[in-house]
């Protein structure tokens, strides 16, 4: 009965916010498109009105901008860094683009349409303050807000129609000092995570009946560095969860792995965290397989690249610099959905940094500009 939430259709769970019933939910295959290798999103953050920058990923993995985009979000950015991963998730059915509109409090949900063109569909409230992150699994929705009088995680459910309703009983407040950095499920939805940036800890909820957070027994955990930041479940292991410490200064940057027990504990994985010789790592990302770990150094302005044990532990490979050099301000990253390209946001030059990957080695391949006025939080993929 735990985890009876995963199980139930997206039209079941959105009944129990009032919502209407609603058909099964389209085949992940069937949604699939078929003549290019995918399309990226980026979250503009722009002041006013917020948009998404849409581009089409080329066969060799370089991006070239969607007819249309930028396109519009609905709610406003706030002009400036987000300091967060998952600023702008693809749902798990992969019709929406769901992106926080962290100036006006709110959620915005876009339909993908036929060419990865958007469309809006709701702006929602994020359910407090300045939302920095989103997740989604399976129409269940739950977004890190991180402004002061209004530091929570909050519940909602995505229809399949694309709206958004908040889940009764699903706020769970957070100190105004706590600046949570990342909000993220597993691959099964049984477990929900969260970094708390400003006080170094670490939530960790199992998902419960209809969908709401049964903290861990010690839950938040103390991180096991300074400014806990970008988070990770391992795509082949969704007991395994890996987290970047950033603040810990000068060539002291470290990323930690950790067993998720049933009821959400935290254990971490011997000898973590693990070394990556940089400054300020933060944004994570898992390589498909499971096998490799990319982790960006925003103050080196680097990548580091591990190779990950199959028991968690990580071997450092070595550190590529971003394809803008020093002073990009390299931030977010997402592999393409074929897993051959790795994007990433080098916000200060408004541009999104494009690599070739071959297991745990990366080539640059060049950049896509991104729309004039972006300050762009948040890379996804479908």
């Amino acid at each position: 009965m735990l985890h009876l939430l995963r199980k139930w259709p997206r039209a079941m769970l959105a009944g129990l916010v009032g919502l209407g019933a609603a058909g099964a939910l389209p085949s992940v295959a069937a949604a699939a498109p078929r003549h290019h290798a995918g399309y990226v999103y980026v979250d503009d953050n722009t002041t006013g009105v917020n948009t998404i920058a849409g581009f089409r990923q080329r066969a060799d993995g370089t991006l070239v901008p969607l007819p249309g985009s930028p396109f519009l979000a609905g709610g406003a950015g706030t002009g400036s860094g987000l300091a967060s991963q998952g600023a702008i998730q693809v749902s798990s059915d992969r019709h929406y683009v769901l992106a926080v509109d962290a100036r006006s409090n709110q959620i915005s949900v876009l339909r993908i349409r036929r060419h990865g063109g958007l469309r809006l569909v709701d702006v929602a409230s994020s359910g407090g303050v300045t939302p920095v992150s989103v997740t989604e699994h399976d129409g269940l929705v739950y977004v890190a807000n991180a402004g002061a009088g209004g530091s929570s995680y909050a519940g909602f459910t995505l229809s399949p129609s694309g709206h958004l309703s908040p889940l009764a009983g699903s706020r769970f407040a957070l100190p105004d000092s706590a600046q949570p950095g990342d909000v993220l499920f597993n691959s099964t939805g049984t477990h929900l995570v969260g970094s708390r940036v400003g006080t170094s800890q670490i939530d960790s909820f199992r998902v419960g009946r209809y969908g709401r957070l049964i903290p861990a027994p010690g839950s938040p955990f103390t991180a096991q560095g300074a400014g806990p930041f970008g988070s990770e479940f391992r795509p082949t292991d969704p007991t395994q969860l890996f987290v970047s410490n950033a603040h810990d200064g000068p060539g002291k940057g470290t990323v930690s792995a950790f067993n998720v027990a049933r009821d959400g504990t935290l254990t971490p994985v011997a000898s973590s965290p693990f070394a990556d010789l940089q400054t300020a790592p933060c944004w994570v990302e898992i390589s498909h397989d499971g096998r490799f770990l990319f982790t960006v150094n925003t103050a080196a302005d680097t990548i580091s690249r591990y190779a990950i044990a199959p028991g968690g532990a990580l071997t450092l490979l070595g550190s590529t610099p971003v394809v803008g050099g020093s002073g990009t301000g390299s931030v977010d990253a997402r592999l393409s959905r074929d897993g051959r390209t790795l994007y990433v946001n080098e916000s200060r030059i408004a541009a999104l940094g494009e690599f070739a990957v071959s297991g745990g080695q990366l080539t640059p391949l060049g950049a896509a500009a991104l729309p004039a006025g972006a300050t762009a939080a948040g890379v996804a993929v479908k």
